[in-house]
Protein backbone atom coordinates (compact mmCIF):
# COMPACT_ATOMS: atom_id res chain seq x y z
CA UNK A 1 0.00 0.00 0.00
CA UNK A 2 1.22 3.17 -1.11
CA UNK A 3 2.26 6.28 1.49
CA UNK A 4 -0.71 8.17 -0.24
CA UNK A 5 -3.04 5.50 0.17
CA UNK A 6 -2.61 4.89 3.97
CA UNK A 7 -2.86 8.65 4.48
CA UNK A 8 -5.99 8.57 2.56
CA UNK A 9 -7.24 5.58 4.86
CA UNK A 10 -6.73 7.82 7.93
CA UNK A 11 -8.38 10.53 6.70
CA UNK A 12 -11.63 9.13 5.63
CA UNK A 13 -13.67 7.59 8.30
CA UNK A 14 -14.91 4.33 7.14
CA UNK A 15 -18.89 5.51 7.30
CA UNK A 16 -18.12 7.48 4.59
CA UNK A 17 -18.23 5.00 2.08
CA UNK A 18 -22.04 4.78 3.08
CA UNK A 19 -22.94 7.96 5.56
CA UNK A 20 -26.31 9.52 5.23
CA UNK A 21 -29.93 8.50 5.91
CA UNK A 22 -32.15 8.09 3.03
CA UNK A 23 -34.76 9.86 1.93
CA UNK A 24 -36.84 10.69 -1.13
CA UNK A 25 -35.34 14.38 -0.98
CA UNK A 26 -35.37 16.21 -4.25
CA UNK A 27 -32.21 17.38 -6.15
CA UNK A 28 -31.92 19.84 -8.45
CA UNK A 29 -28.52 19.07 -10.15
CA UNK A 30 -25.71 21.32 -11.33
CA UNK A 31 -23.85 20.96 -14.89
CA UNK A 32 -21.38 17.83 -15.00
CA UNK A 33 -19.78 18.15 -18.13
CA UNK A 34 -18.38 14.81 -19.79
CA UNK A 35 -17.63 14.17 -23.53
CA UNK A 36 -19.61 11.28 -25.31
CA UNK A 37 -17.47 8.69 -25.45
CA UNK A 38 -16.29 7.58 -29.48
CA UNK A 39 -18.36 4.39 -30.44
CA UNK A 40 -16.07 1.24 -29.20
CA UNK A 41 -13.92 3.40 -27.57
CA UNK A 42 -12.37 1.77 -24.27
CA UNK A 43 -11.84 5.04 -22.80
CA UNK A 44 -13.61 8.78 -23.25
CA UNK A 45 -12.35 12.12 -21.81
CA UNK A 46 -14.35 14.95 -20.62
CA UNK A 47 -13.94 18.08 -21.65
CA UNK A 48 -12.18 20.86 -19.13
CA UNK A 49 -14.55 23.12 -17.29
CA UNK A 50 -13.59 26.27 -15.93
CA UNK A 51 -10.15 25.03 -16.38
CA UNK A 52 -10.99 22.21 -13.62
CA UNK A 53 -9.33 19.04 -13.75
CA UNK A 54 -11.06 16.44 -16.20
CA UNK A 55 -13.10 13.29 -14.65
CA UNK A 56 -11.18 11.34 -16.72
CA UNK A 57 -7.83 12.98 -15.91
CA UNK A 58 -8.58 12.79 -12.42
CA UNK A 59 -9.03 8.96 -12.24
CA UNK A 60 -5.52 8.48 -14.52
CA UNK A 61 -3.88 10.69 -11.48
CA UNK A 62 -5.57 8.66 -8.75
CA UNK A 63 -4.48 5.19 -10.75
CA UNK A 64 -0.85 5.99 -11.03
CA UNK A 65 -0.06 7.70 -7.97
CA UNK A 66 -1.14 4.02 -6.17
CA UNK A 67 -4.50 5.82 -4.71
CA UNK A 68 -6.72 3.30 -5.97
CA UNK A 69 -4.99 -0.19 -5.57
CA UNK A 70 -6.78 -3.57 -7.61
CA UNK A 71 -9.14 -1.35 -9.34
CA UNK A 72 -9.96 -2.82 -12.56
CA UNK A 73 -12.88 -0.80 -14.30
CA UNK A 74 -14.65 2.70 -13.56
CA UNK A 75 -17.33 3.91 -15.84
CA UNK A 76 -19.52 6.79 -15.36
CA UNK A 77 -22.59 7.76 -17.56
CA UNK A 78 -24.78 11.36 -17.47
CA UNK A 79 -27.60 10.98 -19.77
CA UNK A 80 -25.69 10.05 -22.79
CA UNK A 81 -22.35 10.79 -22.34
CA UNK A 82 -19.51 8.37 -20.55
CA UNK A 83 -16.12 8.35 -19.06
CA UNK A 84 -14.64 4.57 -18.92
CA UNK A 85 -11.31 3.14 -17.27
CA UNK A 86 -10.13 0.15 -17.65
CA UNK A 87 -6.99 -1.15 -16.12
CA UNK A 88 -5.15 -4.52 -15.65
CA UNK A 89 -4.88 -6.95 -12.50
CA UNK A 90 -5.15 -10.32 -10.85
CA UNK A 91 -8.74 -11.32 -10.70
CA UNK A 92 -11.04 -14.53 -9.73
CA UNK A 93 -14.17 -15.76 -10.61
CA UNK A 94 -15.85 -16.81 -7.40
CA UNK A 95 -12.46 -17.92 -6.14
CA UNK A 96 -11.38 -19.23 -9.07
CA UNK A 97 -7.92 -17.88 -9.94
CA UNK A 98 -7.82 -16.01 -13.84
CA UNK A 99 -4.56 -14.61 -13.49
CA UNK A 100 -3.47 -11.37 -14.10
CA UNK A 101 -6.46 -9.75 -16.59
CA UNK A 102 -6.92 -7.12 -19.06
CA UNK A 103 -10.10 -5.77 -18.24
CA UNK A 104 -11.80 -3.84 -21.30
CA UNK A 105 -15.45 -3.12 -21.92
CA UNK A 106 -16.19 -6.56 -23.20
CA UNK A 107 -14.69 -8.45 -20.26
CA UNK A 108 -16.87 -10.13 -17.75
CA UNK A 109 -15.96 -9.32 -14.00
CA UNK A 110 -17.37 -10.88 -10.34
CA UNK A 111 -20.76 -8.50 -9.31
CA UNK A 112 -20.79 -10.70 -6.06
CA UNK A 113 -23.42 -9.33 -4.31
CA UNK A 114 -24.57 -6.74 -7.01
CA UNK A 115 -26.31 -9.79 -7.89
CA UNK A 116 -28.61 -9.47 -5.07
CA UNK A 117 -29.79 -6.11 -6.79
CA UNK A 118 -30.08 -7.70 -10.18
CA UNK A 119 -32.31 -10.71 -8.58
CA UNK A 120 -34.59 -7.95 -6.73
CA UNK A 121 -35.57 -6.82 -10.14
CA UNK A 122 -36.37 -10.17 -11.73
CA UNK A 123 -38.54 -10.83 -8.73
CA UNK A 124 -40.18 -7.58 -9.60
CA UNK A 125 -40.92 -8.97 -13.29
CA UNK A 126 -41.92 -12.50 -11.91
CA UNK A 127 -44.32 -10.44 -9.39
CA UNK A 128 -45.95 -8.25 -12.26
CA UNK A 129 -46.94 -11.74 -14.53
CA UNK A 130 -47.80 -12.95 -11.28
CA UNK A 131 -45.42 -15.77 -10.61
CA UNK A 132 -43.80 -15.68 -7.16
CA UNK A 133 -45.85 -15.17 -4.19
CA UNK A 134 -46.31 -11.10 -3.02
CA UNK A 135 -43.71 -9.73 -0.40
CA UNK A 136 -46.79 -10.13 2.08
CA UNK A 137 -47.22 -13.73 1.69
CA UNK A 138 -45.67 -16.08 4.55
CA UNK A 139 -42.56 -17.45 3.88
CA UNK A 140 -43.05 -20.84 5.37
CA UNK A 141 -45.68 -21.42 3.49
CA UNK A 142 -43.60 -21.23 0.42
CA UNK A 143 -41.46 -24.19 1.68
CA UNK A 144 -44.17 -26.74 2.80
CA UNK A 145 -41.04 -29.50 2.99
CA UNK A 146 -39.95 -27.55 5.95
CA UNK A 147 -43.39 -27.07 7.74
CA UNK A 148 -41.88 -28.14 10.92
CA UNK A 149 -40.11 -25.12 11.20
CA UNK A 150 -43.61 -23.61 11.81
CA UNK A 151 -43.65 -24.25 15.29
CA UNK A 152 -41.49 -21.65 16.36
CA UNK A 153 -43.58 -18.79 16.27
CA UNK A 154 -41.34 -16.48 15.03
CA UNK A 155 -40.36 -18.44 12.02
CA UNK A 156 -44.05 -18.47 11.17
CA UNK A 157 -44.66 -15.23 11.10
CA UNK A 158 -42.14 -14.38 8.30
CA UNK A 159 -43.16 -13.18 5.41
CA UNK A 160 -40.90 -12.61 1.48
CA UNK A 161 -40.36 -9.46 2.80
CA UNK A 162 -38.11 -10.24 5.86
CA UNK A 163 -36.11 -12.25 3.13
CA UNK A 164 -35.86 -9.31 0.37
CA UNK A 165 -35.03 -6.54 3.49
CA UNK A 166 -32.96 -8.95 5.12
CA UNK A 167 -34.85 -9.10 8.58
CA UNK A 168 -35.54 -12.49 9.36
CA UNK A 169 -33.64 -12.00 12.49
CA UNK A 170 -31.65 -14.96 12.40
CA UNK A 171 -28.08 -15.88 12.93
CA UNK A 172 -26.07 -15.24 9.83
CA UNK A 173 -22.61 -14.58 9.69
CA UNK A 174 -20.70 -13.38 6.24
CA UNK A 175 -18.05 -11.16 8.02
CA UNK A 176 -15.67 -13.54 7.46
CA UNK A 177 -13.62 -14.46 4.24
CA UNK A 178 -15.36 -16.59 2.01
CA UNK A 179 -12.84 -18.88 1.93
CA UNK A 180 -13.43 -19.96 5.02
CA UNK A 181 -15.89 -23.06 5.52
CA UNK A 182 -17.51 -20.94 8.80
CA UNK A 183 -18.81 -18.12 6.44
CA UNK A 184 -22.85 -18.70 6.24
CA UNK A 185 -23.11 -18.17 2.51
CA UNK A 186 -20.09 -20.89 1.83
CA UNK A 187 -21.86 -23.49 5.11
CA UNK A 188 -24.98 -23.11 2.93
CA UNK A 189 -23.42 -23.46 -0.32
CA UNK A 190 -21.89 -26.74 0.92
CA UNK A 191 -25.25 -27.97 2.90
CA UNK A 192 -26.99 -30.85 1.75
CA UNK A 193 -29.97 -29.02 1.70
CA UNK A 194 -29.43 -25.44 1.00
CA UNK A 195 -33.18 -24.18 1.99
CA UNK A 196 -33.26 -25.94 5.19
CA UNK A 197 -30.09 -24.90 6.14
CA UNK A 198 -31.05 -21.00 5.30
CA UNK A 199 -34.72 -21.45 6.83
CA UNK A 200 -33.16 -23.07 10.33
CA UNK A 201 -30.25 -20.91 11.58
CA UNK A 202 -31.24 -19.77 15.32
CA UNK A 203 -32.97 -16.83 15.87
CA UNK A 204 -31.71 -13.88 17.16
CA UNK A 205 -33.97 -11.08 16.90
CA UNK A 206 -37.79 -11.41 16.30
CA UNK A 207 -38.43 -10.58 12.19
CA UNK A 208 -38.92 -7.40 11.14
CA UNK A 209 -36.76 -6.13 14.02
CA UNK A 210 -33.23 -6.03 12.97
CA UNK A 211 -31.20 -5.61 9.43
CA UNK A 212 -28.50 -8.78 9.62
CA UNK A 213 -26.62 -9.28 6.28
CA UNK A 214 -28.13 -12.50 4.86
CA UNK A 215 -26.64 -14.25 1.23
CA UNK A 216 -29.01 -16.76 2.51
CA UNK A 217 -32.26 -14.98 2.09
CA UNK A 218 -31.56 -14.21 -1.26
CA UNK A 219 -31.14 -17.96 -2.21
CA UNK A 220 -34.52 -18.12 -0.85
CA UNK A 221 -35.69 -15.21 -3.21
CA UNK A 222 -34.04 -16.63 -6.05
CA UNK A 223 -35.85 -20.16 -5.53
CA UNK A 224 -39.24 -18.76 -5.55
CA UNK A 225 -38.30 -16.64 -9.08
CA UNK A 226 -37.02 -20.50 -10.15
CA UNK A 227 -40.15 -22.42 -9.48
CA UNK A 228 -42.87 -19.38 -10.50
CA UNK A 229 -41.11 -18.80 -13.78
CA UNK A 230 -40.56 -22.93 -14.51
CA UNK A 231 -36.61 -22.30 -15.51
CA UNK A 232 -33.72 -21.54 -13.66
CA UNK A 233 -32.51 -18.02 -12.53
CA UNK A 234 -30.11 -17.19 -15.68
CA UNK A 235 -32.71 -18.40 -18.12
CA UNK A 236 -35.39 -15.94 -16.28
CA UNK A 237 -32.84 -13.28 -16.24
CA UNK A 238 -32.06 -13.58 -19.93
CA UNK A 239 -35.77 -13.76 -21.44
CA UNK A 240 -37.08 -11.17 -18.94
CA UNK A 241 -34.42 -8.75 -17.87
CA UNK A 242 -31.20 -9.16 -20.36
CA UNK A 243 -32.57 -9.27 -23.75
CA UNK A 244 -34.52 -6.39 -23.66
CA UNK A 245 -31.57 -4.55 -22.21
CA UNK A 246 -29.66 -5.82 -25.29
CA UNK A 247 -27.36 -7.63 -22.89
CA UNK A 248 -25.65 -10.23 -24.61
CA UNK A 249 -22.86 -12.03 -22.54
CA UNK A 250 -23.33 -13.13 -18.86
CA UNK A 251 -22.22 -15.92 -16.84
CA UNK A 252 -23.82 -17.10 -13.48
CA UNK A 253 -22.07 -19.63 -10.90
CA UNK A 254 -23.57 -22.27 -9.94
CA UNK A 255 -22.88 -24.05 -6.40
CA UNK A 256 -21.82 -27.50 -6.35
CA UNK A 257 -25.47 -28.90 -6.34
CA UNK A 258 -26.16 -26.89 -9.94
CA UNK A 259 -28.00 -24.37 -7.69
CA UNK A 260 -27.22 -20.75 -9.60
CA UNK A 261 -26.02 -18.72 -7.31
CA UNK A 262 -28.37 -15.92 -6.33
CA UNK A 263 -26.45 -14.18 -3.51
CA UNK A 264 -23.12 -13.61 -5.68
CA UNK A 265 -22.54 -15.67 -8.69
CA UNK A 266 -23.56 -12.66 -11.77
CA UNK A 267 -20.51 -11.94 -13.97
CA UNK A 268 -21.06 -8.91 -16.33
CA UNK A 269 -19.32 -6.00 -18.42
CA UNK A 270 -19.30 -2.64 -16.95
CA UNK A 271 -21.04 -1.23 -19.89
CA UNK A 272 -24.22 -3.89 -19.31
CA UNK A 273 -24.46 -3.05 -16.05
CA UNK A 274 -24.51 -0.26 -16.27
CA UNK A 275 -27.44 -0.56 -18.30
CA UNK A 276 -28.75 -2.52 -15.17
CA UNK A 277 -28.28 0.70 -13.40
CA UNK A 278 -29.99 3.41 -16.35
CA UNK A 279 -33.17 1.06 -15.90
CA UNK A 280 -33.31 1.61 -12.69
CA UNK A 281 -32.46 5.44 -13.38
CA UNK A 282 -35.56 5.18 -15.47
CA UNK A 283 -37.87 4.06 -13.35
CA UNK A 284 -37.81 0.30 -15.04
CA UNK A 285 -38.33 1.18 -18.51
CA UNK A 286 -35.46 0.67 -21.37
CA UNK A 287 -35.89 2.50 -24.11
CA UNK A 288 -39.39 3.01 -24.32
CA UNK A 289 -40.11 -0.01 -23.05
CA UNK A 290 -41.63 -1.45 -19.17
CA UNK A 291 -39.62 -3.82 -18.07
CA UNK A 292 -39.79 -3.69 -14.32
CA UNK A 293 -42.73 -2.41 -12.81
CA UNK A 294 -42.44 1.52 -11.84
CA UNK A 295 -43.72 0.86 -8.25
CA UNK A 296 -41.05 -1.39 -7.55
CA UNK A 297 -38.20 0.85 -8.66
CA UNK A 298 -39.83 3.75 -6.57
CA UNK A 299 -39.96 1.43 -3.41
CA UNK A 300 -36.52 0.89 -3.42
CA UNK A 301 -36.45 4.76 -2.62
CA UNK A 302 -37.82 3.72 0.98
CA UNK A 303 -35.90 2.24 3.50
CA UNK A 304 -37.52 -0.89 4.96
CA UNK A 305 -34.26 -1.33 7.04
CA UNK A 306 -31.62 0.51 8.04
CA UNK A 307 -27.52 -1.12 8.66
CA UNK A 308 -25.30 -0.65 11.20
CA UNK A 309 -23.16 1.30 8.96
CA UNK A 310 -25.48 3.95 8.14
CA UNK A 311 -27.25 3.10 4.80
CA UNK A 312 -30.85 2.30 4.46
CA UNK A 313 -31.87 -0.95 2.70
CA UNK A 314 -34.76 -1.86 0.49
CA UNK A 315 -35.47 -4.91 -1.25
CA UNK A 316 -31.87 -6.12 -1.93
CA UNK A 317 -30.81 -2.24 -2.80
CA UNK A 318 -29.58 0.29 -0.58
CA UNK A 319 -29.81 3.60 -0.16
CA UNK A 320 -27.87 6.69 1.26
CA UNK A 321 -27.31 10.86 0.94
CA UNK A 322 -24.52 11.65 -0.94
CA UNK A 323 -23.25 15.11 -0.34
CA UNK A 324 -23.05 17.36 -3.44
CA UNK A 325 -22.07 21.40 -4.31
CA UNK A 326 -19.51 21.40 -1.37
CA UNK A 327 -21.57 19.53 0.78
CA UNK A 328 -24.16 22.27 0.36
CA UNK A 329 -26.87 20.01 -0.65
CA UNK A 330 -27.18 16.18 -1.03
CA UNK A 331 -27.67 13.33 -3.63
CA UNK A 332 -30.28 10.43 -3.01
CA UNK A 333 -28.70 7.37 -3.98
CA UNK A 334 -29.59 3.76 -4.99
CA UNK A 335 -26.22 1.26 -5.32
CA UNK A 336 -25.45 -2.63 -5.16
CA UNK A 337 -22.61 -3.28 -3.39
CA UNK A 338 -20.15 -6.18 -3.73
CA UNK A 339 -17.25 -7.88 -2.14
CA UNK A 340 -13.88 -6.52 -3.27
CA UNK A 341 -14.92 -3.08 -3.79
CA UNK A 342 -17.87 -4.11 -6.17
CA UNK A 343 -20.40 -0.81 -7.09
CA UNK A 344 -23.48 0.36 -9.19
CA UNK A 345 -24.22 3.51 -8.02
CA UNK A 346 -27.86 5.28 -9.41
CA UNK A 347 -28.13 8.50 -8.93
CA UNK A 348 -31.33 9.86 -10.34
CA UNK A 349 -31.38 13.64 -9.41
CA UNK A 350 -28.05 13.72 -11.46
CA UNK A 351 -28.82 11.50 -14.31
CA UNK A 352 -26.15 9.99 -13.34
CA UNK A 353 -24.98 5.93 -13.04
CA UNK A 354 -21.42 4.74 -12.23
CA UNK A 355 -19.92 1.22 -12.28
CA UNK A 356 -16.67 0.63 -10.17
CA UNK A 357 -14.76 -3.25 -10.02
CA UNK A 358 -12.26 -3.86 -8.13
CA UNK A 359 -9.82 -7.01 -7.26
CA UNK A 360 -9.79 -6.34 -3.06
CA UNK A 361 -11.74 -9.28 -2.61
CA UNK A 362 -11.79 -9.95 1.58
CA UNK A 363 -9.60 -7.12 1.87
CA UNK A 364 -10.56 -4.93 5.33
CA UNK A 365 -9.76 -1.75 3.06
CA UNK A 366 -12.03 -3.20 -0.12
CA UNK A 367 -14.49 0.06 1.04
CA UNK A 368 -11.60 2.67 0.17
CA UNK A 369 -11.88 2.78 -3.44
CA UNK A 370 -15.66 3.54 -4.09
CA UNK A 371 -15.20 6.22 -1.46
CA UNK A 372 -12.33 8.02 -3.52
CA UNK A 373 -13.91 7.16 -6.83
CA UNK A 374 -17.57 8.13 -5.60
CA UNK A 375 -16.72 11.35 -3.41
CA UNK A 376 -13.19 12.09 -4.83
CA UNK A 377 -13.60 11.88 -8.17
CA UNK A 378 -17.02 11.37 -9.79
CA UNK A 379 -19.07 13.71 -7.42
CA UNK A 380 -15.88 16.08 -6.95
CA UNK A 381 -17.37 18.84 -9.05
CA UNK A 382 -20.82 18.35 -8.62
Amino acid sequence: MSLTRRHLMAALPRVAAVAGTASRLRFAPRGFALAAAPAGAASARTEAENGMETLGDRIDHAHTSGVLADVHAILVRRGARTVARYFSGADNAWGRDLGTVTFGPQVLHDLRSITKSVVSLLYAVALERGEVPPPDAPLLAQFPAYADLAAEPPRAAWTVAHALDMTMGTHWNEDLPYSDPNNSEIAMERAPDRFRFVLDRPLAAAPGTEWRYNGGATALIGHLIERGMEMDLPSAARRHLFDPLGIETTEWVRGADGTASAASGLRMTAPDLAKIGRLVLDGGVWDGRRVVPADWIASLATPAAHTPFGLGYARQWYTSEQPVDGGAAVAPMLSGMGNGGQRLFVLPGLDLVAVLFCGRYDQPDQWLNPVIVLQRLILADV
